[in-house]
């Protein structure tokens, strides 16, 4: 599985092209939205970033998988927002907007799942890599 260095290599480089391209390359990957996302970190309190796509959007709710390349760890990102659901995410180059985030219910993710790994295959693949369930979360604007 990726290393966390790699990971943030991989973040880094993504913001590069967004920058370099003013915009018009990099918000869409795969065929999926790419949303920014800002997470509080749990240990340090700053803000932590990471670029993550959205394989399935719900009216104004945006689901993300907390995959981690089928590592058998929760990502970071995960970690945070489960000890503070309120998150910052970009959306196609906007203006950050404060979300609320949250897990999605066994039932949620029971219908959610076969819509995902269905249209991204790799998903499928990332859960057979590992024991844990991967979580899906969902973005939900303030009420």
């Amino acid at each position: 599985m990726p290393k966390d260095s790699t990971l943030r290599a991989m973040n880094t480089v993504h913001r590069m092209l967004l920058k370099l391209s003013g915009g018009r390359v990099g918000w869409h990957a795969m065929g999926m939205p790419v949303i920014e996302l800002t997470t509080t970190g749990r240990k340090s309190g700053q803000p932590r970033t990471a670029m993550l796509t959205a394989p399935l959007v719900e009216g104004d709710t945006y689901v993300i998988v907390a995959s981690r390349g089928g590592d058998d760890t929760h990502p970071a990102w995960f970690l945070n927002l489960r000890d503070e659901p309120r998150v910052s995410v970009v959306i196609k180059g906007g203006a950050p907007e404060t979300r609320l985030a949250r897990v999605a219910s066994t039932d949620e993710r029971a219908r959610m799942w076969p819509l995902i790994t269905s249209r991204y295959r790799n998903y499928a693949g990332y859960q057979q890599r590992t024991e844990r369930e991967i979580p899906l979360v969902l973005l939900e604007p303030l009420p």
